[in-house]
């Protein structure tokens, strides 16, 4: 009966696989060195010995499971040929392993389950994204060069097998054990992205292993628990479960785990495991797909087959394979090379050897695995066996390129599965009001510290939807993150029942962007999407899936993902709305721009140097290259004797850069009007120059500091009382009164009408007495003065209304009191020449505060993100976050030094390289860059050249303006472009 189903199961794949002759994936480059050493070793084995060859035992370094002194006497008494490690840590692991490999004669082969990285097994180690993530990555390349990077970890710590990749489809959404393991339910994505894999992790040196053969996805049940069915026709399981396998046998597979699953369609026997199946194994996988390669059990502790039962003569099932070692025994005898974590070796080995004895076992079958166990040895330099070094052990595990690869897959793999309204990515963000809103079981604070880097979101929760629901009237767009355990694979991935009801009550009530952290199958519990405008796959609650989907939902990257399985009703496998960049500010790592985290520390060292001597209380900085910040930190406090520390959306007053980041750039959209020109003189925009020294100063040689205009004038100086230096009562009151509306400090107001005194006074200042280069503040009283009366609205409006509300800019401001809270605001000086109390929150500019803190040269607040928006779109020639708000040529007109041969190294407005030795950069900038600096302490600095923006924000004022600036003097901020510039490695 047996032989008839045979010869049925064989004509059929005669007729449904393809033939194939392939190499033996074992055989090595030299592989007559490779023999002679295989039968040397073979030769010199006695039975038990060449037997014991044959298991693969478990051990854990962590201490559970069997001890290192079991292990030890297994390889002492039946010279067992492979340990396959499971939970512990890498430097236990390694040590262990050492200890092990001495202790045994012939060199151990070792295996692990690392299918996304050493971390499924080892603390202290990487993970890379599960496989379902991976499905839907659409770049190969990059799974390729998971697996080699993975196989790298391996080979580092001594691990020659890597049960992996699984490349069984999943194609049962309710698989209790394969899910995000598996590659996804298409069969030809399932077997490209296996292949990758096992092609880039092979080029490692680690041999790869295929399972669950003849294929675990569409199960119901676990093998660990029980014996799953597989109840499809042989044909179906020929085309869809064999298919992966065809593919990488071809392509060199090393070797293949056998599962323990009920296959009647193939065995024609109920309730027998494949993993001692003679048919599944010796006529299917080795006869029709012509394998050469190992064979491995699945574990055989494994319920799918420890509790099989075999059936009797009678047809009654009643002798169970429960004697110590017949399983081990049915297992070799059905074709398998490697018993994987037997129950008991010794009972195993014994059983094989009678076998061997009474001749059911041949000396050539014996062997044949034997050998192959030994071939694998060689292959993997067994032969010339060295111990693991524990020295940078854990930090060779944990590489900067690991995280690199990390953002690139997870930047591939989240996917926009529903846009109903074509609202991704967001544009237009003067028109957003967005409130977060956080379901699931795990955090979701990376997400949201994200999503707040681009504009203005507020988290917004509450115990009773009705509430919830209200809160949320006040806004137009709610972001839903739904945050599920990011631990292991099989974590639960469902709405709960209560979370369903709100978020269909949400965005019922909403415009919702449902970002779902979990894998696909969590879409299935959606009745309905009709009110569900957006829904975003993220796949994984890991920090950078959480720092990638707020980046994409933000145009900082391109969505590219596609489903990797199809998720109910709504949703297809390959489903993925693809989307292009609007050029925001990505973050990344330095090595993702061609940069070098290790010499980027410098930066840290040189930073933390101006803290502990004092050269300012804190610091912000940034540096961004290729459109990636890269580069994030804060350090020191607030103030020198306070405790509140730097953080990320502290801000600054940062003085001067006010000039190039408010108003210069409403000049730039004035010239490129056609309103003005660069030639466009005083005496034509404001009337009452027409009568003035300076009516025939032009704007490019005003805004060149080229026009003999005096530095400052210390406007504050002559409205102190003459005897007390402190502020006249003719020009301050210490309440806002008629007449007296100007805040200067929150009990300092200025009278009305001395702001037109500043511009008459402005107007009628002595030209210093030759033309040269000298810096001055007062061009940007002066075009302060036009552009508001151009527009007939103040400055502080009007660069809200054209750029920091677009631009996502929303801690730039100017008077920062009105929106924030000191907390948030770092103090400038205690002054004690002036306003006498500490300036927190009002300009530090003595000018500007008396302009009620809006001042065209300096009043601006801001914090280092912030800045390095508006920096990155001057160097995007006026492009940013899918809006272009300058022509090219408008920046390459006002980035131009038109004097330099007049020893003026200015552009309009911006700053440029020094022509000379001694100037505002390290020296090693491109003579294209362009920047500013702050009296603050401040500086920013950009180059089109390298695609580098650096913003350095500081409060060196404090507590106090009058001593030295050794900022300056140490060269601080140039020494740390410098270093930044060291740091480009390609």
């Amino acid at each position: 009966m047996h032989k008839l189903f045979f010869l049925a199961i064989f004509c059929l794949f005669s007729i449904f696989s393809i033939s194939q002759n392939s190499d033996n994936p074992l055989l090595t480059k030299d592989k007559e060195a490779q023999k002679k050493w295989v039968d040397s070793v073979y030769n010199s084995l006695s039975l038990n010995e060449k037997i014991g060859q044959l298991y693969m035992v478990q051990l854990f370094s962590n201490g559970d499971g069997p001890s290192k002194d079991d292990i030890l006497k297994l390889i002492e008494d039946n010279k067992i040929g492979g340990i396959i490690y499971s939970k512990g840590g890498p430097v236990r692991q390694a040590q262990l392993n050492n200890q092990l490999q001495a202790a045994s004669a012939t060199p151990l082969l070792i295996g692990m389950d690392a299918e996304w990285g050493l971390s499924m097994r080892l603390d202290s180690t990487y993970s890379f994204p599960w496989n379902m993530t991976l499905g839907a990555v659409k770049n190969n390349e990059l799974i390729e060069q998971t697996g080699r990077q993975l196989g790298e970890h391996c080979k580092r710590l001594g691990v020659h097998f890597n049960f992996a990749p699984v490349v069984d489809i999943n194609t049962n959404p309710n698989n209790p054990i394969i899910g995000n393991r598996s590659f996804g339910e298409d069969r030809d994505n399932v077997t490209e992205k296996a292949l990758a894999f096992m092609k880039g992790m092979q080029s490692a040196g680690v041999l790869a292993n295929a399972k669950h053969f003849p294929g675990h996805g569409d199960t119901s049940s676990d093998s660990h628990k029980t014996l799953p069915t597989i109840d499809f026709s042989a044909k179906r399981i020929d085309s869809i479960e064999l298919y992966p396998y065809k593919k990488l046998i071809k392509k060199g597979l090393s070797s293949v785990m056998v599962g323990h699953l009920n296959v009647p369609s193939l065995t024609g026997q109920e309730g027998l495991p494949s993993s001692i199946s003679s048919i599944i194994i010796k006529d299917i996988l080795k006869e029709r797909l012509k394998f050469k390669g190992l064979i491995f059990t699945d574990a055989l502790t494994m319920k799918g087959v420890s509790e099989y039962v075999s059936p009797s003569i009678d047809g009654n099932k009643i002798n169970r394979l429960d004697t110590a070692g017949d399983v081990d025994l049915a297992a070799f005898l059905a074709g398998n090379d490697v018993m994987l974590m037997s129950e008991n070796v010794a009972a195993g080995i014994n059983k094989i050897a009678v076998a061997y004895q009474t001749g059911k076992i041949t000396e050539k079958r014996l062997a044949h695995s034997v050998k192959k166990i030994l071939m694998a040895k060689y292959k993997v330099g067994l032969n010339n066996y060295k111990p693991i070094s524990t020295k940078n052990l854990v930090e060779d595990l944990n590489r900067i390129k690991d995280d690199v690869l990390y953002e690139k897959l997870m930047e591939n793999a989240i996917t926009i599965a529903r846009d109903s309204i074509k609202q991704l990515p967001f544009r237009h963000l003067e028109t957003k009001k967005i409130a977060y809103v956080k379901l699931g079981d795990d955090s979701g604070d990376v997400f949201y510290n994200e999503l707040k880097k681009y504009t203005d979101v507020h988290i917004i929760s509450d115990d009773n939807l009705d509430n919830l629901i209200s809160k949320l009237q006040n806004y137009n767009t709610v972001i839903i993150g739904f945050h599920k355990s990011n631990d292991n694979p099989w974590k639960s991935y469902k709405f709960s029942d209560k979370e369903l009801t709100w978020l269909y009550e949400i965005a019922r009530n909403n415009n919702v962007v449902l970002n779902v952290f979990a894998k696909p199958y969590a879409l299935m519990d959606l009745k309905t999407i009709s009110n569900f405008e957006s829904i975003i796959v993220s796949y994984q609650n890991s920090d950078i899936a959480q720092q990638k989907s707020a980046q994409l939902i933000f145009g900082a990257i391109p969505a590219r993902g596609c489903l990797s399985v199809s998720a109910g009703p709504y949703f297809s496998v390959g489903d993925g709305v693809q989307t292009n960049s609007l050029d925001r500010l990505g973050y990344s790592t330095p090595e993702r721009v061609g940069m070098s985290s290790m010499i980027l520390k410098k930066v840290d060292s040189i930073a933390n140097y101006a803290i502990t001597n004092k050269m300012t209380p804190g610091i912000q900085l940034i540096v961004a290259r290729h459109g990636k910040v890269i580069y994030n930190k804060n350090f020191g406090k607030h103030t020198y004797e306070g405790d509140e520390q730097v953080k990320f959306n502290d801000i600054y007053d940062v003085a001067s850069l006010t000039k190039i980041v408010a108003t210069l750039p409403l000049l730039m959209e004035l010239e490129e009007q056609g309103v003005v020109s660069l030639d466009t003189k005083l005496s034509d925009i404001i009337p009452e120059y027409k009568n003035s020294n300076k009516k025939d100063v032009t704007l490019k040689r005003m805004l060149s500091h080229y026009a003999q205009l005096k530095p400052w004038i210390p406007f504050y100086y002559k409205t102190l009382d003459t005897l007390t230096k402190k502020p006249s009562l003719k020009y301050y009151r210490k309440e806002k009164t008629k007449g007296f509306t100007v805040k200067v400090m929150p009990d300092l107001y200025m009278r009305d009408d001395y702001k037109d005194s500043i511009n008459g006074i402005i107007k009628d200042t002595d030209l210093l007495s030759r033309l040269r280069y000298r810096y001055s503040d007062l061009p940007y009283y002066i075009l302060k003065q036009y552009i508001e009366k151009h527009y007939d609205k103040p400055l502080d409006e009007l660069v809200q209304d054209h750029f920091y509300k677009s631009l996502g800019a929303n801690y730039t401001t100017y008077n920062p009191s009105e929106k924030f809270s000191n907390k948030h605001i770092v103090p400038s000086e205690n002054d004690d020449y002036y306003r006498f109390q500490t300036v927190q929150g009002y300009v530090h500019d003595m000018g500007a505060a008396m302009q009620g803190g809006v001042g065209g040269h300096a009043g601006i607040f801001s914090n280092a993100n912030d800045i390095a928006k508006i920096m990155q779109l001057f160097l995007q020639k006026g492009f940013y976050g899918g809006k272009r708000y300058f022509k090219s040529e408008t920046l390459d007109k006002f980035n131009t030094c038109y004097f330099c041969e007049s020893d003026n190294r200015r552009g309009i407005g911006f700053d440029k390289p020094q022509l000379g030795d001694v100037g505002p950069t390290c020296g090693c900038v491109s003579m294209t860059s362009f920047g500013h600096s702050g009296f603050t302490g401040t500086y920013a600095w950009a180059d089109p050249e390298t695609e580098i923006v650096y913003v350095f924000m500081a409060n060196r004022t404090y507590p106090t303006s009058m001593g030295k600036n050794m900022l300056l003097r140490e060269n601080i901020r140039t020494n740390i472009q410098e270093v930044i510039y060291e740091a480009i490695i390609e």
